[in-house]
């Protein structure tokens, strides 16, 4: 779809002036390939906005990457079965995967 439940939280995130956008899901960040079906996926720890559109990583759809990045939001991915994660997320903890602008990774 073109418009999603990660493009509506994105779109809330924006209207709301979040600083951060945490995206929940069903591995602990964002991969190179399924790591599920691929044994030889790797994790990205930082993505540029930008790769993660050209490289069309499945993780969110491209409206809701759009959405963060013209809003400067970054995105944190983020394994939802560690029941510890928003926790250490919300301590400063790095954990999955960071998606920003250059200025937000380095």
């Amino acid at each position: 779809p073109y418009f999603s439940t990660d493009s509506a939280a994105a779109l809330r995130a924006s209207e709301i002036g979040a600083e951060v956008l945490l995206k929940a899901t069903k591995v602990d960040g964002i991969y190179t390939a399924d790591p599920n079906l691929d044994p030889n996926a790797t994790r990205y720890d930082k993505v540029t906005y930008e790769d993660a559109l050209h490289k069309r990583l499945k993780v969110m759809d491209s409206a809701a990457f759009a959405l963060c990045m013209d809003n400067r939001i970054p995105i944190v991915v983020f394994d939802f079965y560690d029941e510890d994660a928003l926790d250490r997320i919300v301590c400063g903890e790095t954990i999955g995967t960071l998606v920003g602008d250059t200025t937000q990774l380095s």
